[in-house]
């Protein structure tokens, strides 16, 4: 059994290290390992109780994924430093606040350019293509050009809906239209778990520069 326990906790490393290598635009998320007194190997993204002993992994997982419970975005570590000009410009000409675009850059990418999401998002305010084509957006993976067109999509979601920053980061997750129809934030897990994690991001960021 200890055999297979030893096979089954490398197996598992492997494709971390695998993942955390062969991923961009990733956050990292806890993985709690701990073996009982059987010596039976458990991972959890929950924590074990309070008196088992136990390690925590990383493994990668993406802004935008629902699954990704257990990433703190209370305690996640803020970057007020990256694309200062990028971001301050796009913010003045739009007349959008720089925390709202920071908190959509965090959330999003984790400021990460290359970015790619599985559903064709790109860079660091993962831009689909046709917002890319709709804000004249040639070079998404250009920091400049992302942010430039980002701002200026949320600026339209701002004004659509009267300034409400929970409607337009719905919106800017799940599409106008959906916002539209259901009346306020849509039924779907990631927009709801986006919406949440704008909100937090938006508050700490606005406090670290106040």
């Amino acid at each position: 059994m200890k055999g297979r326990d030893v096979l089954k906790q490398n197996t598992i490393l492997t494709l971390v290290c695998l993942g955390l290598g062969a991923w961009s635009g990733l956050l990292l998320a806890d993985v709690y390992k701990w073996v009982d007194e059987n010596g039976i190997v458990t991972f959890s993204n929950i924590a074990p109780p309070t008196d088992q002993d136990f390690q925590v992994l990383k493994f990668p997982c993406y802004a935008s994924d629902p699954k990704c419970r257990s990433v703190r975005w209370e305690k996640v570590p803020l970057n007020r430093v990256a694309f200062q000009d990028e971001i301050r410009a796009a913010a003045e000409y739009n007349a959008v606040e720089e925390s709202l675009i920071r908190a959509i850059i965090h959330a999003e990418s984790a400021y990460q350019p290359d970015a790619q999401s599985p559903k064709g998002a790109q860079g660091l305010m993962q831009l689909m293509p046709a917002t890319q084509q709709e804000m004249r957006v040639a070079d998404p993976f250009n920091p400049a050009l992302n942010i430039k067109g980002g701002t200026r999509y949320l600026s339209d979601l701002l004004l659509e809906f009267d300034g409400d920053i929970v409607m337009a980061a719905a919106a800017y997750n799940a599409g106008p239209g959906a916002v539209h129809k259901y009346g306020g934030i849509p039924p779907y897990a990631e927009t709801r778990e986006y919406v949440r994690r704008v909100q937090i991001l938006y508050e700490r960021y606005r406090k670290a520069t106040g």
